[in-house]
């Protein structure tokens, strides 16, 4: 079921990163793998160890990222700062959308486009529904 604390004002959902999605779950077997073996003891034996070690339990009980709307990501970012200002859920909702803010996003993330699309055309849950089946079936942005 979607979580709108993880719907990002691009139009990403954050469930579907690879961070999210494969980084973090792989992050908690490896804390656990590493635990079980012993290596909480020899870390600061091993070079920068000890912030690996830190890093990794973090990564492994906190998650890696919590989303742009919770304070992950670049804070400077300009399509966050407009939304915010706007007081809007996603920037497809906006009655200037696509902007001149958007360009880099289409360009490192060519799907947006068509999932805004979606958002814009056929509403909230339809863009809500695609994202759900996108994480059942394993889809992450860098797929």
């Amino acid at each position: 079921m979607l979580k709108k604390e993880y719907i990002c004002y691009c139009g990403l959902y954050c469930e579907n990163c690879a961070v999210k999605a494969k980084v973090e779950p792989a992050a908690k077997i490896l804390h656990e793998e590493m635990q079980k073996a012993g290596f909480e003891d020899v870390i600061q034996f091993i070079p920068d160890g000890e912030a690996f070690w830190r890093f990794l339990k973090s990564v492994s009980l906190e998650g890696a990222c919590v989303s742009c709307k919770a304070g992950s990501g670049n804070p400077g970012c300009a399509v966050r700062i407009c939304a915010k200002e706007k007081d809007i859920l996603m920037c497809a909702q906006c009655e200037d959308y696509p902007c001149e803010k958007f360009p880099e996003f289409l360009e490192a993330y060519p799907i947006l486009k068509d999932d805004n699309a979606l958002l814009c055309a056929e509403g909230f849950d339809a863009w809500s529904k695609m994202q759900d089946e996108r994480l059942a079936n394993g889809f992450t942005y860098t797929n």
